[in-house]
């Protein structure tokens, strides 16, 4: 009996859907938040597909409200009619108290607000993870390299003493 073969579904249900692992290099992240995001039908399909960049990335406040700028979702090719602009602002939905306390944060202690993931809850809902994040100096992150390698170093080395 030969099976029909099923062809395989690349849309991300839920789980992530795009991450910024260079936020996490170039900043001490001292605290993260989820947020909610406002995106259009074609945006949240092309999102599905897991083709968003967050590398270059960042929220501000425009108008008494938090946004998501530079973020590249590239438009969906799935033959539907409405387009959008890849880098278009989005809007972040968060409480009001989080929002000025994050905004405060940004304005008074110098920090910047990065997104570090866009995922979907289990609810299907396409939801953002925020850090508020301190910049890094060069030597901070020579250090954390250096300390990096020790760690993988001092591994290899337990691991080849309990070998013998």
């Amino acid at each position: 009996m030969a099976k029909s073969a099923k062809k395989k579904n690349s849309l991300i249900s839920f789980g992530t859907a795009a991450q910024n692992r260079k936020a996490r290099h170039d900043y001490a992240i001292k605290e993260t938040l989820e947020a909610g995001l406002v995106l259009k039908g074609p945006e949240v399909k092309s999102l599905r597909h897991g083709r968003a960049t967050l590398t270059e990335a960042y929220a501000a406040e425009r108008e008494g409200e938090l946004w998501l700028f530079n973020v590249y979702i590239p438009e969906y090719q799935g033959g539907v009619l409405s387009r959008f602009e890849p880098r278009a602002p989005r809007k972040l939905l968060v409480h009001k108290k989080e929002q000025n306390r994050l905004l405060g944060a940004i304005s008074r202690q110098g920090m910047t607000l990065l997104p570090l993931d866009i995922h979907f809850n289990s609810r299907g809902m396409a939801k953002v993870t925020l850090g508020l994040g301190q910049g890094l100096k060069k030597a901070d992150k020579r250090q954390a390299i250096a300390d990096r390698d020790w760690q993988r170093d001092k591994a290899r080395l337990l691991r080849n003493r309990n070998l013998d």
